[in-house]
């Protein structure tokens, strides 16, 4: 199968349209926002998409009516339901890498917002109470990351300083630069003997559901749940039975589903902390999105294959650069 050429490329707004000027030669960039007709190009000439930023909308329709279309590129790290919406042989890019720092930063944020009483502090101010504690910190802490990849590596990189004693758990067991991996088969084991679980590994049909209820109430009494990934890696009803219990602590920028409906047992629970899936959503984001799609477009004008492909599509018959 031959490479694909990229031509004409779409993108969702008047700003990311401004940021990626000049293009490459030979790459034509159009506005698609998707809600009308894309702006400077019929829908035959359009080679490949760039999709809005945290869009939950369902754009199979759109993506649907494109004949040539070859690849669908997120502006998220998380690329769930994209395949389905772009259908069979088109090529799916994630903007891994561009989130990586920003979430990592959230990760360790929500651990020391709650394990140095922070949230507390910030409640009593409101009533302008004074009331010492003393809080577990974060300070040699069992902490055990559920991911590896890329925003995985950022967040060991940051517990690096805060004297933790981390186990790290990823698909399969093995050892990569940083030592030990262990396998996804050893997650309840290991939790009996660890204070906080952070949650950021990817969303997938094996992944779903994979925090459940037998390896929540694994961890000990008072341990921290924090998760940075997807709301349905975790089971939400057993989460919120343990929290609301008062035997976990939990610190969530995701949940399933999102929003937390009104009147949600978490919203009023004393030991939990809810952030709106601002992970990622730093001022680092827009200039580090805009780098990488830049050199997307660099990619496709000289006919290599785009970084960070999780559906090949096109390029499946083409060796893995």
């Amino acid at each position: 199968m031959a490479t694909p050429s990229i031509r004409t490329v779409t993108v969702p707004d008047d700003e990311l349209l401004e940021a990626l000027q000049p293009a490459p030669d030979g790459i034509r960039l159009v506005r698609w926002d998707f809600r009308s007709s894309p702006a400077g190009a019929e829908l035959a000439e359009i080679d490949a998409v760039v999709l809005p930023y945290m869009s939950k909308e369902d754009l199979s329709g759109q993506l649907r009516t494109v004949p040539n279309l070859a690849l669908v590129q997120t502006q998220t790290t998380g690329y769930e339901r994209v395949p389905e919406m772009a259908g069979e042989g088109v090529a799916v890019a994630s903007a891994a890498g561009a989130h990586a720092a920003a979430t990592a930063e959230m990760a360790v944020g929500l651990a020391i917002t709650s394990l140095r009483g922070i949230d507390v502090a910030v409640k009593n101010q409101l009533v302008g109470m004074w009331k010492p504690g003393r809080f577990p910190g974060l300070a040699d802490r069992k902490v055990l990351l559920l991911g590896v990849g890329g925003i995985g590596e950022e967040i060991a990189k940051r517990l690096d300083a805060f004297e933790v004693e981390l186990t790290r758990v990823g698909s399969s067991a093995r050892t990569d630069g940083r030592g030990q991996v262990h396998g996804s088969e050893e997650l309840i084991d290991l939790a009996e003997s660890h204070d906080v679980l952070i949650v950021i590994t990817p969303l997938s049909d094996s992944t779903r559901g994979l925090v459940g209820k037998e390896l929540l109430a694994a961890l000990p009494d008072g341990a921290l749940v924090i998760n940075v990934a997807r709301g349905a890696v975790v089971d939400s009803e057993a989460l919120t039975a343990e929290v609301v219990s008062g035997r976990l602590y939990a610190a969530l920028d995701v949940f399933d589903p999102e929003p937390i409906p009104e009147g949600h047992p978490l919203w009023s629970a004393e030991n939990a902390i809810i952030t709106p899936h601002n992970g990622g959503n730093t001022g680092a984001f827009w200039p580090r999105v805009v780098r990488l799609l830049r050199r997307q477009l660099e990619a496709l004008a000289a006919g290599d294959e785009p970084a960070n492909l999780v559906v090949r599509g096109a390029w499946e018959h083409q060796p893995i650069s």
